[in-house]
């Protein structure tokens, strides 16, 4: 199990640099090993099996099809009596974001998704799926009406990423983003984001700052998208699938590196009977609302927070950065030395977020 390895790894790294450099990494180490607990070998095992029928660039190409079931789909299937709200309120609609209220089973929420056509036509109405900053605008002002109402909010996203052309950042579609980003974390009620498809970069990420995080079996979350990362790396789009395959973008990569929370598998049939799969998930979210309704407000939040400041982990590297030049060491009496120690300290500490 590499990547259990790399963790205990990791973890034994931080401990020693801890104990060396008397730096205070309890919560790191205590992060890192709440993520090896979660861990069970059998599963692990069994979910290695399913991740190996699929490569990467096989999930993003079934990510992609037409005939798959899309976000709006899923509102339709889990959401009952379905009320669809418009606007920013600053002067455009973008049919890019569907939102609005219902209810999930018998509780009211607040339901907000990405739109994907399946045909030309649909697609050119929904901007195929990249949406504007006023769709972000929309996103939020619902969220925040949910908030105000004591609603949960559920997105559903499937987007290749928000849109980039000139009028969309003449708009501001950078400062919609970082807004989502920032008001979504301190939301003072539940949040859960699906992954139904493809997940683009920051267009998705600002509706996935979430309590929860699921994933669709085949569906894919990455920084860019696998043509867009091999244009720059190889200098050659064709070779998108070898990119796709060092994203980690697929579903189990995610969970593995502590990304995402949880995995929907699919039936074969996904595509044309999505009915049954799309059950399993309306009861997981249902559960999982009540879970987080009945959890006091800021431990909700800090919930949230610690999630994402939780994210991540490193290994040092020897070779790059030998013990001779950490802080406290012999050899850095020499001037040089120390002053290249301090600054691998200094960086070490901005990785976890602490003051310099």
């Amino acid at each position: 199990m590499e990547y259990t390895n790399k963790i205990k790894k990791t973890i034994k790294s931080l401990e020693q640099l801890s104990k060396s450099q008397g730096v205070d990494l309890n919560e790191e180490i205590s992060s890192l090993e709440k993520k090896l607990s979660k861990i069970q070998p059998e599963k692990y095992s069994e979910w290695q099996d399913q991740k190996k029928r699929r490569t990467p660039w096989e999930r993003v190409k079934i990510a992609r099809t037409l005939e798959r079931p899309k976000p709006q789909d899923y509102l339709e299937m889990i959401i009952k009596d379905f009320i669809p709200f418009h606007g920013d309120r600053l002067g455009h609609d973008d049919h890019a974001i569907v939102g609005g209220i219902g209810y999930l089973k018998d509780i009211p929420v607040t339901a907000i998704s990405t739109r994907r056509g399946k045909d030309l036509k649909g697609n050119m109405e929904a901007n195929f799926g990249m949406p504007h900053p006023e769709g972000y605008r929309k996103a939020l002002r619902l969220a925040k009406q949910a908030e105000k109402f004591r609603r949960p909010v559920l997105f559903f996203v499937d987007t290749p990423g928000a849109y980039c052309g000139i009028g969309a950042e003449e708009r501001g579609i950078a400062e919609a983003i970082a807004k989502n980003l920032y008001e979504l974390s301190d939301l003072n009620v539940p949040i859960l984001t699906v992954i139904t498809g493809e997940g683009g970069s920051g267009g998705a990420l600002a509706l996935s700052v979430a309590n929860k995080i699921y994933m669709m079996e085949n569906a894919v979350l990455s920084v860019i998208s696998p043509e867009g990362c091999a244009s720059i790396l190889f200098k050659d789009a064709s070779k998108a699938e070898e990119a796709a395959a060092s994203l980690r973008l697929t579903a189990y990569d995610l969970y593995e590196m502590g990304i995402i929370d949880e995995i929907q598998g699919e039936k074969d049939d996904f595509n044309d009977n999505p009915q049954p799969t799309l059950k399993e998930l309306e009861q997981k979210l249902y559960n999982d609302i009540f879970h987080y309704a009945f959890m006091d407000e800021e431990k909700m939040k800090d919930q949230r927070y610690q999630k994402y400041r939780s994210i991540g982990f490193f290994e040092t590297d020897k070779n790059q950065f030998p013990e001779k030049i950490l802080p406290g060491t012999n050899a850095n009496k020499n001037k040089g030395n120390s002053q290249k120690g301090n600054h691998f300290f200094r960086d070490l500490r901005r990785l976890f977020g602490l003051k310099s």
